[in-house]
């Protein structure tokens, strides 16, 4: 896949909720998702579809999304992209809602996704 087509793709995918379906379709198996904070675990970086199906897992068990907004895709030489998120969302347990604002800056190697990296306000 080009990376124009992996961007639409991804785009699109998002567009549907279908987070868990895109990481079998456009992720390498060895991907690795980088966040901006440490998370519940203390760490910032998950490595392979494992760990990434399992963070999508744990996100989807803990939040309610209520709306999002997806913008782009942004490409960036050969082999980047970037899209603009918000996402309004609660915390299930505690009922706690919020909007996050958040780029996420994805490296594309040889058709497929192989590092995301998620840039959002913390505190």
């Amino acid at each position: 896949m080009t990376l124009k087509s992996v961007a639409q793709d991804y785009v699109a995918m998002v567009k549907k909720g279908q987070f868990m379906e895109l990481l079998g379709k456009l992720y390498h198996e060895d991907a690795e998702s980088v966040e901006a904070a440490p998370g519940p675990d203390g760490s910032r970086v998950a490595k392979g579809l494992g760990a990434l199906r399992a963070k999508s897992q744990a996100f989807d068990s803990q939040h309610k999304v209520h709306s999002q907004e997806l913008h782009g895709p942004w490409p960036h030489g050969d082999n980047k992209f970037a899209v603009h998120m918000v996402f309004d969302m609660s915390h299930i347990e505690s009922g706690h809602r919020w909007t996050t604002d958040e780029i996420i800056v994805l490296t594309v190697e040889e058709g497929k996704i192989v590092k995301e990296e998620f840039f959002y306000e913390m505190g």
